[in-house]
């Protein structure tokens, strides 16, 4: 019953399986090795071993076997001899693995033994093997011939280099490249970054992500680059591909435009400074030269009349004093639009009072101020860039907005000055609203803003109508980095919509 159990395990294997006697001559042979060999049972069986095997390595192989049964060894892979080769009926020789075992058999006349060996074809994995490495190949081929620069790492050290990247890092051969670590061919600066970019990458093995920084070529010069790193999908999630690109001409260019922004703002800067002190002083001589000239003038006609020197009162002598009254209120207006005195003599906020009273007579706009006492001293620019944007966002209400009513608030902390500007209008059509390219008010806002280093905020509120936020430094200063930076708009005030 054993017996036929253990048969039928064996015609049953997968792995082929072959037996035979000590002169060496098969006495089983089972279907799996039976098809490895392409040979019946009846082909094989009672045959010597020596038609399995290539004829060159017939006569080593049959030395093999017979110090195998001489030896107290019971079993031994055959690896350990080196490659095995089989030999197929049509001619064709397959490379195989082999593992041995001796069994003694007791019989009529005595124990005779028994040689077995367990066979398994592993010709399709080397043709596997072979086809992964001619995939490799064609792969490292491919990447050779791209134009920018890949590294792949493992760890921290660089397992791979392409051509491109010897290249960027100024070395002849790309092996000169493999087994550094990247944080001896990146500069220090951007380390960190780029640790915690590559543990993301492999904790999220689908994300791409970009790092900016520096890298030291073999010359001892540095390139600035722009690093795309992803995970490479192996299972110890080790492998890191970084594909590098050479910046240094696009970071130069954006520096040349970050200095030249910096220069037409400070140009910018200065012509204000010198359009409100023109401004100032042409005000200051209407009020003080022509006002009171004026004044004087019409004093006089006022003396002429009543003294009866040109033979009593005249409706013409009448016309010559309101006409005076004209034009001293004139001169006033003209006076105060170019800059009102008040801003200099009694402050911010009774400067803007006075703006507020004037739109809602001119305009009909109702002006609700809530203002907050600022501290003392304030900077000159900012208190005059903070009534200017007033007046502009007043204006742009009444042009655009369709409002009857804006709401203007002040206040301040130990650090900024906040202003607030709403009105109740139609609000910008754009969600979330924007800049108009060709409004200038709020342009002109925006770069006033920026000149002190603040921040500006222009949106619409839930209820309609728009909202304009400028926050100042107290100091009324600013780091000249953060006048090149880029607007802080989230949006845009209604009164500058198309």
């Amino acid at each position: 019953m054993d017996s036929l159990i253990e048969t039928g395990a064996i015609h049953a294997a997968l792995e082929g399986i072959v037996t035979i006697d000590e002169s060496m001559r098969i006495v089983m042979i089972n279907p799996a090795a039976q098809r490895m060999f392409g040979r019946s049972a009846s082909q094989a069986l009672g045959r010597d071993l020596s038609i399995l095997i290539p004829d060159a390595l017939r006569a080593p192989h049959a030395d093999h076997v017979r110090q195998f049964m001489g030896s107290d060894v019971v079993e031994r892979p055959m690896a350990e001899r080196g490659k095995l080769v089989g030999l197929r009926a049509n001619g064709e020789v397959f490379p195989l693995e082999a593992a041995i075992c001796k069994v003694d058999v007791a019989g009529a006349g005595g124990a005779k033994r028994y040689v077995t060996a367990l066979l398994r074809d592993v010709s399709d994995e080397h043709r596997l093997e072979a086809l992964i490495d001619q995939l490799n190949r064609r792969m490292r081929s491919l990447f050779d011939l791209l134009p920018v620069a890949i590294w792949i790492a493992q760890g921290e050290r660089v397992v791979y280099a392409n051509r491109a990247c010897a290249r960027l890092f100024g070395m002849a051969r790309r092996e000169s490249l493999t087994g550094q670590s990247i944080y001896a061919l990146l500069a220090p600066v951007a380390h960190d970054l780029v640790r915690e970019k590559m543990a993301h990458a492999l904790a999220w093995q689908e994300e791409v992500l970009t790092v900016h920084g520096k890298i030291a070529r073999h010359d001892g010069s540095s390139r600035d680059v722009e690093m795309v790193v992803a995970a490479l999908p192996d299972h110890s999630r080790t492998l890191v591909q970084m594909v590098l690109s050479d910046v240094t001409e696009q970071s130069q260019e954006r520096r040349d435009l970050l200095d030249s922004r910096r220069t037409l703002r400070d140009l910018a800067a200065s012509v204000v400074d010198a359009r409100e002190e023109e401004r100032r002083r042409i005000a200051r001589e209407l009020h003080d030269e022509l006002g009171q000239r004026l004044t004087a003038l019409k004093l006089e006609l006022s003396a002429l009349e009543r003294s009866g020197a040109l033979g009593g009162p005249s409706a013409h002598m009448r016309s010559m004093i309101e006409m005076v009254d004209d034009t001293v209120a004139a001169t006033r207006r003209i006076s105060m639009d170019l800059r009102p005195l008040m801003l200099d003599d009694l402050g911010l906020s009774a400067a803007i009072e006075w703006l507020a009273q004037d739109f809602e007579k001119r305009t009909g706009l109702q002006v609700v101020l809530r203002l907050d006492p600022l501290p003392d001293p304030m900077p000159q620019k900012a208190l005059t860039a903070l009534y200017r944007i007033v007046q502009e966002a007043l204006t742009n209400i009444v042009r655009h907005a369709r409002a009857t009513r804006a709401v203007v608030s002040m206040a301040h902390s130990a650090s900024h000055i906040d202003l607030c500007v709403e009105d109740n209008g139609s609000g910008f059509p754009d969600d979330p609203p924007r800049t108009p390219r060709r409004s200038f008010g709020l342009i002109g806002i925006r770069e006033r803003v920026l000149m002190l280093g603040g921040q500006l905020s222009i949106g619409n509120l839930p209820e309609g109508g728009a909202k304009l936020v400028v926050r100042l430094p107290i100091s009324g200063t600013h780091d000249t980095a953060m006048a090149t930076a880029a607007p802080q708009d989230n949006g845009s005030v209604a009164g500058d919509a198309p």
